[in-house]
C-alpha cells in the first residue's frame, strides 16, 4: 500500500495543467508576416518587425530566411518525446534597392513536401589536374630543399 502511494504521489507531481512551449527562432511568425507587404516594405521595416534573419542567401537577389519552431513533450506513455507543434520558415527576397519583392511561408506541411534532389554532379577533372601540374615542383622542392634525396648514406 505504501508503494502505491509513492508511485501515485511521483506521478501526481509530475503533471502539469499546462503545456510547456519550448519556442526557436522568431515567435508569431506567420501573424508578423502578414505585416510586410511587397513592393513596399523595405529592409529596415523587415529588421524591425522580424529583426535580424536565421540565414541569408546571397544569389542573384538577397533571401533572408526566418525560421520558427515551436515544440512541447508529449503525453506521459511517450516518455517525454518533443512533439512538433508548429515548423514556419518565412522566404524573404530582397532586391538590389532592399524592398521587397517575394514573399513565401512555409508551415509544416509545405516542407514535409519539399524532395531533395537525388541527382549527382560529376567532377569534371583529370588525375592530374592543372593545380598539380604546376605546384608539383613546389611540392618537390618542399619535401627535399637541398635537392638530395634523404634516406641515402653514402
Amino acid at each position: 500500500m505504501k508503494i502505491l502511494l509513492i508511485i501515485l504521489t511521483l506521478f501526481l507531481s509530475n503533471c502539469k495543467l499546462n503545456k510547456i512551449v519550448k519556442h526557436h527562432g522568431i515567435h508569431n511568425l506567420e501573424n508578423k508576416s502578414k505585416e510586410l507587404t511587397i513592393n513596399s516594405s523595405n529592409i529596415n521595416d523587415i529588421n524591425k518587425i522580424l529583426g535580424p534573419p536565421s540565414s541569408t542567401s546571397y544569389f542573384d537577389n538577397d533571401v533572408l530566411i526566418y525560421i520558427e519552431q515551436k515544440t512541447s513533450n508529449s503525453k506521459l506513455l511517450k516518455l517525454g518525446k518533443r512533439k512538433l507543434i508548429a515548423n514556419n520558415v518565412l522566404l524573404l527576397e530582397i532586391d538590389n534597392r532592399g524592398m521587397l519583392i517575394k514573399k513565401e511561408l512555409l508551415n509544416k506541411n509545405d516542407i514535409n513536401e519539399l524532395r531533395v534532389s537525388m541527382k549527382k554532379t560529376d567532377v569534371s577533372s583529370d588525375k592530374d589536374s592543372f593545380l598539380i601540374k604546376s605546384l608539383s615542383n613546389v611540392m618537390k622542392k618542399i619535401d627535399d630543399p637541398l635537392g638530395k634525396k634523404r634516406g641515402e648514406v653514402k
